[in-house]
């Protein structure tokens, strides 16, 4: 009975095995991605970088994870998924250790490029549409949906346990020899060895999760939909590149005079209330549907992130802040869940490889902006302009897909 209740804790009801190696690796990896999205910023001034250069160095890691993505979209449907997953846990752990040993600028932004590090609060790496597509092949298609929330429950929960985590470093440096740059650079350390536990966890996926080769497809039929789809989330993560959770922190920094710890503490409880909407979103896209609640959540999210600029004292910043986080992530699963569920099965792989991509790319363009309008000001225009593409892409996928219904809604 114990074992029965650990497993649905875990992992909905009627999954396979495989779901739970899945979910282990997005939480291993939420975990670093936690820690690292707080700590970079702080690690990148204690070298000497300013805030264009900040925000050059959160570019490079998002331009690289989208050419890492696109080159994987191309091949997605020629080989196995599981040796994708091992040899980007093997990046995963030589980035880490490249930036302990990486000082200058110009090297760093290599790494940054060539690595899988990620500044912001969610998943943009080479695993998500790996992990997505295979993640359906784990559960019916009426618990999809619940999968995935359990999928973004896991990496929220545990990345809020990571940025809580961006407080150590000054706790080591306090009570022992070690430097606080000495310090820092241990979180980097744990970040790779975290990527040599992800390959343990791939190693356990059965060989029957994999699709045949002749069952596997590039896009078709599925063609047109996903693109409209893929421009869509591009605009969203276009707008959401401005507020990464680098650049949110150098902005709190900034604005409020916030110690790292402080930061953590604040990006634990928007992992946490982002936690809990995933299961809510799950429970509401029965009721009302995959788009509704995308828009019905995402919308009320982005006019809240901008009005944070203009609170004049922290509580009132961080009310706001946290009132977007109980709703602003609930579109996550929900909009998995519909991508592989408006494609047919043999197109999942490319589907998810190409609607990953562009997010990517265009994520990516945004950071730097960000970083110069903070270098210019600490009002928070990232945080205005962020919630005002948002929006827009909130309206534009309501009129467009409202009609569109996945297989388990009906028409």
């Amino acid at each position: 009975m114990l074992s029965s209740a650990r497993e649905w804790r875990w992992t909905p009801t009627g999954t396979t095995p495989d779901a739970r190696p899945l979910l282990t690796a997005r939480g291993l990896r939420a975990f670093g991605d936690g820690f690292v999205s707080v700590l970079l910023p702080v690690y990148l001034l204690g070298l000497g970088l300013d805030e264009v250069q900040i925000g050059a160095v959160a570019t490079a890691t998002l331009v690289g994870s989208a050419t890492l993505t696109l080159l994987v979209g191309l091949v997605a449907h020629r080989v196995h998924v599981r040796p994708l997953l091992l040899s980007a846990s093997v990046l995963m752990a030589a980035t880490g250790l490249a930036f302990v040993l990486v000082h200058d600028f110009w090297p760093m932004l290599v790494v940054a490029f060539v690595g899988t590090l990620n500044p912001s609060s969610g998943d943009v790496s080479v695993f998500l549409p790996l992990e997505q597509s295979l993640l359906p092949r784990t559960s019916s298609a009426n618990q999809r949906t619940a999968l995935f929330a359990r999928y973004s429950l896991i990496g929220s929960l545990v990345g809020a346990a990571g940025a809580l985590c961006a407080g150590v470093p000054q706790l080591i440096a306090r009570r022992t020899g070690f430097s606080e740059a000495q310090a820092l650079q241990s979180m980097f350390v744990l970040y790779g060895i975290l990527g040599i536990i992800s390959i343990v966890m791939y190693r356990r996926l059965s060989p029957s999760l994999e699709l045949p080769h002749e069952a596997r497809a590039p896009l078709r039929e599925s063609r047109r939909i996903v693109y409209t789809l893929a421009a869509l989330f591009s605009l969203d993560s276009f707008g959401g590149g401005f507020v990464v959770q680098s650049l949110l922190a150098l902005w709190l920094f900034q604005r409020f005079d916030l110690s790292v710890a402080a930061a953590g503490t604040i990006f634990f409880w928007t992992g946490v209330l982002s936690a809990g909407s995933y299961l809510i979103a799950a429970r509401l896209a029965q009721r009302i549907g995959l788009i509704n609640t995308m828009v019905y959540t995402h919308f009320p999210s982005n006019i809240l992130l901008l009005l944070v600029p203009f609170m004049p004292t922290l509580p009132l910043a961080l009310a706001l802040l946290f009132a977007r986080s109980a709703l602003s992530q609930m579109d996550v699963p929900t909009r998995n869940s519909y991508v592989m569920a408006v494609v047919p099965p043999p197109e999942r792989p490319a589907a998810a490889s190409v609607t990953a991509v562009p997010r990517s790319l265009a994520s990516a363009a945004s950071p730097l902006l960000s970083g110069y309008l903070l270098g210019m000001s600490s009002f928070g225009w990232p945080l205005v302009i962020a919630g005002l593409l948002k929006g827009v892409y909130d309206v534009l996928l309501l009129r467009m897909f409202a009609r569109v219904k996945p297989p388990e809604e009906g028409t």
